[in-house]
């Protein structure tokens, strides 16, 4: 990848010489960048990464498992390098492969594994206050809110068990509850068992492929307590802001607009520079919101794609992406699928959203990869567009190294951030 290195000379008592490194992708400088990042040095300095990056086993399972030729030889001889955050790997609500997500446990798992820009969905409390949930109303199979017989009384609905009629069920929304209440949470595997007819029942289901064993009593957070630990060891910082469904806007007098500015706000009051941030979100109207309303951080606001879920809504897609970029958006991000297609001899090739996106002048990101369980029999909904190609785990990286070398992505989203971390180093992004 390209790099462009700045040296400023600046008199502090004496003459310092201090470089910015930035790559493409995550970490590209303009004018106002330079700007912010100068009177930043006065202010607050952006802390360097505190944690050992450790990759663990599983990338050089995945490595081993691949079929034989050039990208695994590529790949090994790179097994016994020293491992460095980047940018390229961005963590998926932390670990969740076998941590619980959004907690403080799955990030830092993340933060070990390299991830050089972490995640935290945001949803809001009943008191309007911001916390990192991958869902508005998902704290019954996230948490142990059931469990907790006063807080599961305020659920919107309550734990309602299998019977003849149909599966067990139960709606708790972070809007249900005040921010102490939620605090009060332990985080767990999100996971759920539709045949439970006791709420002890109810709160397993965790799938086979992910574990219980580190899901005790996982540490929720709020968005600010993500953005303190991000930043305290050096990450960028990748918010989705949560279409608040089935909760409808405004919520007691919480707009849309204001939720969306809240999120923003927040990396204001603590100092965090907006070229660290890249806000997402599915609703497009929130993307147009911080482009006009907030241009430092909606110049990097994350459009999430999720049109391509239909075979017209792909074409759709693929028509507008000019009209996307004419918009003001800059970076377009599908899930991995709608990026890739099969050739005729059955190789995985960008796909025509790809190549449309990168017509259009627009810059990708992808998610998530190892959100699925093992690859066998073809990954399941991020790999369906090349299902046929997919039939062990070390085809892992051959997808990755499609997303990367080919349709160029910026960065992708995983569930086990040493995957795309391990690749990245392997081949310096």
């Amino acid at each position: 990848m390209r790099r462009t290195k700045l040296v400023l000379g600046v008199a502090v008592s004496s003459v310092m010489a201090v470089s910015v490194a930035s790559a493409d992708g995550f970490g590209r400088l303009d004018q106002s960048d330079i700007a912010g990042w100068v009177h930043s040095i006065f202010k607050k300095k952006r802390p360097a990464n505190t944690l050992r990056t450790s990759l663990g086993p599983r990338p050089f399972y995945l490595v081993n498992d691949m079929d034989e030729g050039p990208l695994k030889e590529k790949l090994l001889s790179c097994t016994e390098d020293e491992a460095h955050p980047s940018e390229f790997s961005i963590a998926h609500r932390g670990a969740p492969l076998q941590f619980p997500e959004h907690t403080k446990e799955a990030y830092l798992a993340g933060l070990r594994m390299g991830a050089g820009v972490m995640e935290c969905d945001v949803a809001f409390t009943k008191d309007k206050e911001l916390v990192c949930r991958h869902a508005q109303c998902d704290l019954h199979t996230t948490t142990n809110i059931l469990a907790i017989p006063e807080l599961a009384a305020k659920c919107t609905q309550p734990f309602k068990p299998a019977d003849a009629a149909g599966d067990a069920s139960a709606l708790c929304c972070t809007s249900d509850i005040t921010l102490d209440e939620f605090k009060s949470l332990c985080g767990k595997m999100d996971a759920s068992n539709p045949k439970a007819t006791t709420v002890a029942q109810y709160l397993g289901g965790t799938a086979s492929f992910r574990t219980d064993l580190y899901s005790t009593c996982g540490t929720v957070l709020t968005h600010k307590e993500s953005l303190e630990l991000f930043d305290s060891h050096g990450a960028k910082f990748t918010p989705e802001l949560k279409t608040p469904t089935p909760v409808k806007m405004p919520f007691d007098g919480f707009t849309q607009e204001a939720y969306a500015q809240k999120l923003i706000n927040e990396y204001k009051e603590a100092g965090i520079a907006p070229r660290r941030v890249f806000p997402q979100s599915f609703l497009y109207d929130d993307i147009k919101y911080w482009i006009e309303a907030e241009p430092a951080f909606g110049k990097q606001a994350v459009y999430l794609d999720e049109r391509v879920d239909t075979p017209e809504g792909y074409a759709k897609a693929v028509a507008d992406m000019a009209k996307v970029a004419a918009d003001g958006v800059k970076i377009i991000a599908p899930p991995s699928f709608a990026l890739v297609s099969l050739s005729a001899d059955k190789k995985i090739v960008p796909s025509d959203y790809a190549i449309a996106a990168k017509q259009a002048g627009l810059d990708i990101i992808t998610w998530s990869l190892e959100r699925s369980g093992p690859l066998a029999t073809g990954g399941g909904y991020y790999y369906g567009s090349v299902s046929e190609a997919i039939n062990n785990d070390g085809d892992q990286y051959t997808l990755i190294d499609v997303l990367a070398q080919q349709v160029g992505v910026r960065g992708i989203f995983s569930d086990w951030p040493a995957t795309t971390t391990f690749y990245a180093n392997c081949f310096g992004l």
